[in-house]
């Protein structure tokens, strides 16, 4: 323990504290509808953005030194000692990594594929002295010069073999550290112009390669989940993942549906135009939810800021759609979040965390409240009421026609949808939140 040596474990200290390294509402062993918070919550440390972001943006370089004056697989292995470091202060459970978070990459696949075992040997020796465990892990196929346009859908044949082989070396880490799934986010799974561009070979290909993923680790005995992640654009324009509506056309048309279900990010979903709480009810509904990257974006910006969540009006919404899922099952929550490029040191690191979380617990404690109180879930029921009962009753049932609808609409009179009081609503998500 060296970075945080001079803080202790974060603990619960209640709303009132001004500790700032403390939880006021995240209380791991409360129990909320018969589970602990630590159950429902299910949070994981994201490599990329905890262990490896420096601060860097389009405009300036780093302004947080993450190398611990190292390189090569020293620097890594000493990556993973502050990882993990981190994670036992803030009793977070789970981590989540892409291949080149936790190896170095190397000149040929094979070079990094020998990296990638090396480190991998010495991650299940921390998760066996620590019982942190997997999440889910990932290839990263967008950063390389290589894959500039698309992995699975490059339109060089070669550049799919590594994406291949790659998908194939994560997969088989996941699998040695435990993780309970696999993720695809495709960050260049797109275009930028039709001139260019065989939309319906890349799409196929796309396909093909998920296709063989999955059959490939079914085969070595993984029983998790694989998740897409959908994200609307930047850095393609056309990005073949937008939001999960897309993704889900997509895995029933290439019969996936079964094997992969959503992650779904909250800065993706605001960036397709569509709230975070949105994204979730149509995974729910179309029976394809699975994680949660947990973040959220600034909407003045129009790019991916991935800063912690702390709109707790965003994590009772989201916590809401969790709870009436009953909750998560390979799945958790992720902070897929970085600190500002300001916030510089290693405490402010620790801090976004315990806002991160403080703010997810406060959304679950609210998000039950809100089911508890029932108002909501009532108004629903009873704007819909037509559809329980008489005419309605035997549209659902798939009894009537066309034609014997139209009969049945022919004399009526005076027809009209009751109002759908949608401020009255609101005032009691304000009256659970702040009342």
């Amino acid at each position: 323990m060296e970075k945080y040596s001079q803080i202790e474990k974060i603990k619960y200290e209640g709303a009132k504290s001004k500790n700032p390294f403390a939880f006021r509402f995240y209380d791991p062993d409360r129990k909320i509808a018969g589970k602990t918070m630590k159950q429902h919550l299910k949070f994981a440390m994201s490599y990329w953005h905890t262990i490896n972001a420096s601060g860097t943006d389009m405009f300036g370089g780093n302004t947080m030194d993450k190398s611990f004056g190292l390189s090569g697989m020293e620097m890594y292995k000493k990556k993973a000692d502050v990882a993990f470091e981190l994670m036992q202060k803030l009793g977070i459970e789970y981590y989540c990594f892409h291949d080149v978070d936790i190896s170095p990459e190397g000149e040929t696949l094979a070079e990094s594929v020998k990296y990638l075992d090396e480190i991998t040997d010495y991650l299940l020796e921390k998760q066996k002295k620590t019982g942190i465990k997997l999440l889910w892990g990932t290839a990263n196929m967008f950063g390389d010069k290589k894959f500039m346009a698309g992995a699975g859908t490059s339109p060089c044949a070669d550049v799919f073999a590594v994406a291949a082989g790659k998908v194939k070396a994560a997969i088989d880490a996941t699998i040695k550290l435990g993780g309970t799934g696999y993720v695809f986010w495709g960050g260049r799974e797109g275009y930028d112009t039709l001139l260019n561009t065989d939309m319906g070979l890349e799409l196929d290909n796309l396909a093909r390669l998920l296709t063989m993923a999955r059959d490939y680790a079914r085969a070595k005995g993984f029983k998790g989940d694989f998740y897409i992640e959908p994200k609307p654009k930047e850095p393609t324009k056309h990005q073949y993942d937008f939001d999960v509506a897309t993704c889900a056309n997509f895995l029933r048309k290439y019969n996936l549906l079964g094997d992969f279900k959503m992650n779904i990010e909250a800065n993706h979903a605001t960036l397709a135009g569509h709230t975070f709480n949105h994204e979730l009810r149509t995974a729910r509904v179309n029976g394809i939810f699975g994680s949660i990257d947990a973040n959220q974006g600034d909407l003045l910006l129009g790019w991916d800021t991935d800063q912690f969540p702390t709109n707790v009006y965003d994590t009772t919404l989201c916590m809401y759609e969790v709870l009436k899922e009953g909750g998560f099952t390979n799945g958790g929550l992720n902070f897929d979040a970085k600190t500002r490029r300001q916030s510089n040191t290693y405490e402010d690191i620790l801090l976004g965390y315990i806002a991160g979380m403080d703010a997810f617990a406060l959304g679950l404690i609210k998000a039950q409240e809100l089911i508890d109180d029932g108002r909501i879930d009532k108004f629903v029921e009873e704007r819909y009421a037509t559809f329980a009962s008489g005419i309605g009753k035997k549209i659902v049932s798939g009894k009537e026609t066309l034609e014997s609808l139209s009969k049945y609409a022919m004399d009526l009179k005076n027809v009209e949808a009751d109002s759908g009081r949608q401020e009255y609503l609101e005032q009691i998500l304000n009256t659970v939140l702040f009342g």
